[in-house]
């Protein structure tokens, strides 16, 4: 093992576990930003490569190869401030986005960033990886909902923004820049939020659809139409989840007060077509936690594709017939559900979607059939970043599309000025950044 332990105590340096073996070759657990400021002035003095985080689920989907040291957030797990009067939240790194809600909870209030599993979903790791789940349709990305950060970088400084009142906008606003940063900058130690209201109601429409064409027809008037909560469409593998195993299926969530439902519920059963089913309280409550927690099974090559909304049909129809054409089938051009192997959660009004394709591919097959996928997102004017892929692969397909030359000269001055020894989670961004 590394020789850390005299900084922290032997009992806080361990062999990685589970999915941390594909992080890191060691594993520490500070409990103080000091503690983390002294890791970040030995490594960069050492020259050893470091990654931050928190259950590791990101991390170990992405990493080529581990990293020397890889730094566990867990012990540093616990709410700085709560005030529930001014709708604000300060916490530490290492906690569970589960452990906020339940908090926030008690006060009618929530936390609006909804990832899956809530309770792996650690405060570091939502903002290093910009996570996000269907409430980004109504309450944004966690970069709107972020008031302050702090995080410790270059030479073990301690580096603070914003702060933790709603209005604050001195400064550079290196609370967006940390965001989807991937621990490439520094290590997010500490962060504050906004929280809003929970709805008094929830409510969930679903209506299926045999042809995905008219499911996101359907989706894009409802999107126009209504201040909806989330708004998906989902393919046929994630659709047999809720009821529908051969359809694309529709599932539309809204919220408020009776009256509001009341409204709501009447327009939305009068612009769609075929049958809707009203799922209210705890039905509603279940089938949304289904939703939030989709996810490809493990090994399967996962994407998130980011297109304009209303080219999100579009550019999943090729990825789908390319996958087609890859299985070799004559039938690139049919639309049967049943036929597609690539499934599909979008996020209609937000242009997104996460893409999987759950069988076992060979490097050309993976390489070819991403290479269309990403050029279909760049002919829509989007991109298609890799959330997953086999260990075998990544050498291969990078896991993040290629910017301009500009763009990248950009971010290469970023890199440089906030981590010029080179440790901060090196080759795991875009253009190995």
């Amino acid at each position: 093992m590394l020789e850390v332990g005299s900084l922290l105590g032997a009992d806080r340096v361990r062999r990685p576990l589970g999915r941390e073996i594909a992080i890191a070759e060691t594993v520490v657990e500070p409990a103080s930003i000091e503690e983390i400021a002294e890791l970040v002035r030995k490594c960069e003095s050492d020259r050893i490569a470091l990654a931050p985080f928190g259950a590791g689920r990101t991390l170990a989907e992405l990493r080529r190869r581990p990293v020397e040291l890889g730094i566990s957030l867990k012990r540093m797990a616990r709410v700085v401030a709560y005030e529930p009067e001014d709708m604000t939240i300060v916490a530490l790194a290492g906690l569970t986005l589960g452990e906020v809600n339940r908090l926030t909870a008690a006060r009618r209030q929530r936390l609006c960033v909804d990832p899956p599993t809530p309770g792996l979903s650690t405060v570091g790791a939502i903002i290093g990886a910009a996570q996000a789940g269907p409430l980004r349709h109504s309450e944004g990305l966690v970069r709107d909902l972020l008031i302050g950060i702090q995080f410790v970088g270059h030479g073990g400084r301690v580096v603070r923004a914003g702060g933790r009142v709603v209005k604050n906008v001195a400064g550079y606003d290196l609370m967006k820049l940390m965001t989807g940063s991937f621990g490439t900058l520094g290590i997010v130690t500490e962060a504050a939020f906004k929280v809003r209201p929970l709805p008094e109601h929830y409510a969930l429409a679903a209506t299926a659809y045999t042809n995905m064409e008219s499911a996101f027809a359907a989706a894009l008037r409802l999107h126009d139409a209504l201040p909806l909560t989330h708004l998906e469409v989902l393919s046929p593998g994630y659709s047999k989840l809720f009821g529908y195993p051969l359809d694309y299926l529709l599932l539309a969530g809204f919220g408020g007060n009776r009256d509001e439902l009341k409204y709501q519920r009447a327009k939305i059963a009068g612009m769609l077509d075929g049958t809707t089913e009203i799922l209210e309280d705890t039905r509603a409550a279940e089938a949304y936690q289904r939703l939030r927690d989709l996810a490809p099974p493990a090994g399967a090559l996962a994407a998130q594709l980011a297109v304009l909304p209303a080219a999100l049909a579009r550019c999943l129809a090729a990825s789908q017939r390319s996958m087609l054409v890859l299985d070799g089938t004559s039938r690139a051009d049919e639309t049967e559900p049943s036929e597609h192997p690539l499934e599909f959660r979008a996020h209609v009004g937000a242009g997104v979607a996460e893409i999987s394709v759950n069988r076992v591919l060979s490097r050309p097959d993976a390489s070819r059939l991403i290479a269309q996928c990403r050029a279909a997102a760049r002919e829509a004017g989007g991109h298609l970043r890799l959330t997953a892929i086999a260990q075998s692969l990544r050498n291969d397909v990078p896991a993040f599309d290629s910017p301009g030359d500009g763009a990248m000269k950009l971010m290469r001055r970023l890199k440089a000025s906030f981590d010029p020894a080179g440790v901060f989670n090196p080759g795991c961004f875009v253009g190995g950044i």
